[in-house]
């Protein structure tokens, strides 16, 4: 079963490869779709009576937000410390944790379609997927990298049976990544694309190691023995990857 969304800002795919009755399919996806407009509810900047908003405006104290948002506070500023300041919520102001709750929201989303009986299915929301168990026909899922230039050509193809992909450049969008350590726009790499276990920190990873410009290439390349492997391309054009990126044969 396939179906698409809009939400969060962006358009969201769900592939639902199971042998499960019909029904009992619809029934996942409403719920996922469910779960996805509650994040957007309570995590949107620009929605003004959003958890986020009230939050920044000191209406509400942390002791009283929920547990979603106190979660996020605590990945957030653990991932600020994890990448040296390069990843911060902060780095615009007020406390912005858009940067990560979309790939936490695609990844709790995976969690709770996996506690439902579904052991194979793909969701992507941008350039964050995440693909659990093989995908139709029993092979695994194929995830295409766009070629940051060439529009309508891919730079890679990944195969993934089950973990994530996470992409972040500057060639959609220009310089929306922020620098927060130099103070300025991110220079030096225009595309970064991280896969490993976990959704959450493979976007949190891409976005970092832009941040960072090309001295997130070696940031990146210690990241492998945690299972998270990568892959870049500058802004003058060379291309890297890690011994264990999955890239199709």
């Amino acid at each position: 079963m396939r179906h698409v969304e809009e939400v969060m800002g962006t358009v969201v795919s769900i592939e639902l490869a199971d042998d499960l009755p019909p029904p009992l399919l619809a029934e996942m996806v409403t719920s996922t779709c469910a779960w996805l407009h509650e994040v957007d509810a309570r995590f949107s900047t620009y929605k003004e009576d959003s958890e986020v908003c009230r939050f920044r405006r000191g209406e509400i104290r942390l002791e009283d937000c929920s547990a979603d948002l106190r979660h996020v506070l605590d990945r957030c500023a653990d991932l600020w410390r994890d990448t040296g300041g390069y990843f911060d919520a902060y780095a615009g102001g007020p406390f912005d944790p858009s940067g990560y709750v979309k790939g936490w929201s695609v990844e709790v989303a995976s969690q709770r379609l996996a506690a439902a009986g579904s052991t194979r299915h793909y969701i992507g929301a941008g350039g964050d997927i995440r693909m659990r168990g093989p995908g139709p026909g029993g092979r695994p899922w194929r995830v295409g990298v766009q070629h940051p230039w060439e529009t309508g050509k891919l730079a890679w193809v990944l195969e993934v049976t089950d973990g994530a992909v996470a992409t972040s450049g500057t060639y959609e969008r220009g310089a929306h990544v922020w620098n927060p350590v130099a103070g300025g726009p991110a220079k030096g790499l225009r595309s970064v694309t991280v896969t490993g276990p976990d959704l959450s920190v493979a976007d949190a990873y891409a976005t970092a190691a832009l941040a960072m410009g090309v001295t997130g290439l070696s940031w990146l390349a210690k990241r492998s023995g945690d299972g998270y492997e990568s892959a870049a391309i500058t802004d003058d054009g060379r291309a890297f990857t890690s011994p264990g990126l999955p890239i199709a044969e």
